[in-house]
């Protein structure tokens, strides 16, 4: 048997709540330390405590580390989805189990290994009787390690971090580590093909979830003001702000520089986010689809007052309350044309975690220059799950506050000012700080109509400036959002577009399709919109254009239509929304069922020419009598009744 290594994956099916996940991540992070590329999808229940929840593996030697739906390992550990897990193991996979599960095993093709769990924990008097249902998942850690050679001392590094270096829960986790690992050496034999050894391909990297990588991102941007309700996937993202805000924002008299608000519900998170905006604090909120709808009316608001605010929005599958759990790219269309009259969003689109930082401070430049709100959207995906990445960079640019006037700006203008007044053709206007202390620094905020000066007015022309300006203002945020990440192939025919944290399963797509089916590509991965010049220039090159995203209707198609008309006949669409991460294999499978091939376009275009050139004949000449007897000849028109036919 040739042996595999480095490249397959692990699944440990589960109980909800049963206290896996520390096990699981001790094994994603042992992996990790050992130089091997990998990556952790978490697979739960979103409604009770105590149903089957899974969590996936995948190591990959190359680098590989989107979903995959192989399931080279499996370990079971639940008794209700026994059978399931059991029929999904790939063939020539390897089955671990636990012994207390009685039920048959139905599968002579792949590895199936018994494990006493029960008895094992028992055994040791280090773990007391309230933990065993816990640390009893660590039995399958140290088995798996025995098997596929997994470093000790890799383990015990990951547990050093997760306990935060608390020795006792360290040891007795390490222990039943170590009893696993010992009982499967000795009763135990290797039967699968499944091995791991150390690589260096890790090397400076860390490991880091979406949304704590946004929150951090945030408190580097100087992040003052949150307000929050909590949803899932979204609530981490909330609840490591203030986890690290306190570590990171301290000062020596112990003051807080910054306020984290639970509200009532997400209408008001956002109202008291806008409102701190408005008084010239970074301020922002987190959400997911459902709080995202919640939040409309006040986020048309902010958009037509003009006030900075971020708001996270942590993608979930829907619609309604949908698939809590699942994760999708559904909200996009919604959050472009948010509010009810004619609004365009400015909106980040974060491939990775690096950006998920990065863009954490950077959406408050954006929302402060163009003063409008700025959306992040991540995903369950990309916010929940661990993912490697280059080490976070502290921003290298100063704060971008943008047109703020003080004291000496207004003494110099003598108070000629107006807040909503475009002075240098961009679209936006100057404001000021609550606490100005000039006398005419002061102006009136308001949703409803309003001229240059901020005066209350319903004068249709004034209105109907206002509006011309705020989409001058939008095609100005194209000067300022993050650039479209081109992926280029040598000799590529066709493009690919999509955007967030498809990136990954596309990558390893172009790859298997250049190998596989001798097709290059050419991938542009869009960061933001409005559009950029890169976006243009992209469309202008491909006449095969396959637009890759996570939901039904493909929504970033539907937005490209609309902006681009010229272009759409070029686009196919490969949209795709079950809930499960994108992986290589159904965009791999979406593009080559739509693409065409040079001989097929070309014969494709010869039939439309030949129907052309039958449709185009002339046509013949229709006699016929008007009431006053007299012969009028007319000429018919093809495709349509001729008026001197109709009686």
């Amino acid at each position: 048997m040739n042996k595999v290594i480095n490249d397959f994956s692990i699944t440990v099916g589960t109980v909800n709540g049963s206290g896996s996940s520390t096990a699981n991540n001790t094994i994603l992070r042992a992996i990790f330390k050992m130089g091997i590329p990998v990556s952790g999808k978490n697979l739960f229940p979103s409604n009770i405590q105590g149903l089957p929840t899974w969590y996936t593996i995948r190591a990959n030697k190359d680098g590989f580390i989107a979903h995959n739906e192989r399931r080279d390992i499996v370990i079971a550990m639940n008794p209700n989805s026994f059978a399931r897990d059991l029929a999904s193991v790939t063939p020539g996979g390897a089955f671990f189990y636990a012994d207390d599960i009685k039920q048959p095993i139905t599968r002579t093709d792949v590895a199936v290994y018994p494990m006493p769990v029960k008895s094992i924990v028992r055994n040791d008097p280090n773990v007391p009787s309230d933990f065993r249902d816990h640390v009893a998942n660590m039995v399958y850690v140290g088995v798996l390690a025995q098997m596929i050679d997994m470093d000790m001392d890799r383990i015990y590094a990951a547990l050093d971090f997760h306990f935060k270096k608390k020795q006792k829960p360290i040891d007795m986790n390490f222990n039943v580590v170590k009893a696993g690992a010992e009982w499967a050496k000795s009763n135990l034999e290797k039967k699968d093909a499944f091995y791991l050894e150390p690589m260096n391909k890790t090397e400076g990297m860390i490991m880091a979830d979406g949304n704590m990588a946004g929150a951090l991102g945030s408190i580097f941007g100087g992040v003052q003001f949150v307000g929050w309700y909590p949803i899932t996937p979204a609530t981490s993202l909330a609840e490591s702000l203030n986890d690290y805000l306190p570590q990171l924002r301290k000062r020596e008299d112990g003051k807080h520089t910054y306020a984290v608000v639970q509200a009532e519900d997400e209408l008001a998170a956002l109202g008291m986010s806008i409102g701190a905006g408005w008084a010239g604090l970074r301020s922002m909120t987190s959400t997911s689809g459902p709080g995202l709808s919640l939040m409309t009316e006040f986020a048309g608001l902010a958009y037509y007052a003009e006030v900075p605010v971020v708001i996270w929005d942590v993608q979930r599958i829907g619609p309604s309350t949908g698939l809590p759990t699942r994760t999708s790219q559904g909200d996009l269309t919604f959050t472009h044309f948010i509010g009810h009259g004619d609004s365009q969003s400015v909106i980040l689109l974060p491939g990775d975690v690096y950006e998920c930082f990065e863009f954490g401070w950077k959406a408050f430049d954006v929302a402060e220059r163009i003063q409008t709100p700025v959306f992040v959207l991540s995903d369950l995906d990309m916010g929940m799950n661990q993912w490697i990445s280059k080490p976070f960079k502290y921003p290298d640019t100063p704060m971008d506050r943008g047109k703020v006037l003080v004291e000496s700006d207004l003494e110099e203008l003598k108070g000629n000012w107006g807040r909503y007044l475009d002075k240098d053709g961009d679209g936006i206007g100057f404001r000021t700080f609550p606490g100005n202390k000039h006398p005419l620094s002061s102006y009136f905020t308001r949703g409803t109509g309003h001229d240059e000066y901020a005066k209350y007015t319903e004068e249709a022309d004034v209105y109907l400036n206002n509006m011309d300006r705020l989409k001058r203002k939008h095609e100005t945020a194209k000067n300022y959002v993050p650039a479209p990440v081109l992926h280029e192939m040598k000799g590529a025919t066709v493009g690919i577009i999509a955007y967030g944290s498809t990136e990954a399963a596309i990558l390893e797509a172009q790859h298997q399709l250049d190998k596989e089916h001798g097709l290059k590509t050419d991938f542009l991965r869009i960061r933001a919109l409005p559009f950029t010049k890169e976006v243009d220039a992209f469309l202008a090159k491909y006449d095969q254009i396959f637009i890759v995203e996570m939901n039904r209707d493909g929504q970033m198609a539907q937005i490209l239509m609309t902006e681009y008309p010229q272009y759409a006949p070029n686009f196919k669409v490969v949209a795709y929304g079950d809930g499960m991460p994108a992986s290589a294999k159904w965009v791999r499978e979406g593009v080559l069922a739509k693409y065409e091939s040079k001989k097929a376009k070309s014969g494709k275009q010869k039939a439309v020419k030949k129907v052309a050139v039958k449709k185009a004949a002339p046509a013949k000449k229709a006699v016929v009598k008007k009431p006053s007897g007299k012969k009028v000849t007319t000429k018919a028109v093809a495709g349509s009744k001729s008026k001197a036919k109709r009686k």
